[in-house]
């Protein structure tokens, strides 16, 4: 089963219709359906931070999108740890030159541990570690 990582521009722009790259997400939903999903809890985390100042109706819906995320059987959400915290941090350490979040660091170690080459994400970051970022333009 091909296997997609969703890192937090995907959850944006899930969320909110009104967001640049909602047009990207609803182009890409042949391309999704029926493949499995894999988020972490650090990339809910950040998603819900980013909507938190969008008003109350996109907080609203972020926490349920968050939920029913954790809910599906076709999305693994991955559980912060002191490990994978650990790991990201060790990535980000390695990575001084580049503008990485921590969080994006989490994600590519979760990503290349699971062997997901593919992630919903327009974050140029994940193209410069060789990934392929399936909403950048």
């Amino acid at each position: 089963m091909r296997t997609i990582f969703a890192d937090t521009s995907y959850w944006v722009a899930v969320a909110n219709p009104r967001d640049p790259l909602a047009p990207v997400v609803r182009s890409l939903e042949p391309v999704i359906a029926g493949v499995d999903l894999v988020t972490t809890q650090e990339v809910l985390a950040e998603f819900l931070g980013f909507v938190s100042g969008l008003g109350e109706m996109l907080r609203y819906r972020a926490v349920s999108i968050c939920r029913a995320a954790s809910l599906n059987p076709g999305i693994v959400v991955l559980p912060q740890t002191a490990h994978s915290f650990q790991r990201g941090l060790d990535l980000y350490a390695t990575r001084l030159d580049k503008g990485y979040s921590l969080v994006d660091c989490i994600s590519m170690v979760t990503m290349r541990s699971r062997g997901i080459r593919e992630c919903l994400t327009a974050d140029r970051h994940f193209a410069q570690e060789g990934f392929a970022a399936l909403m950048m333009p």
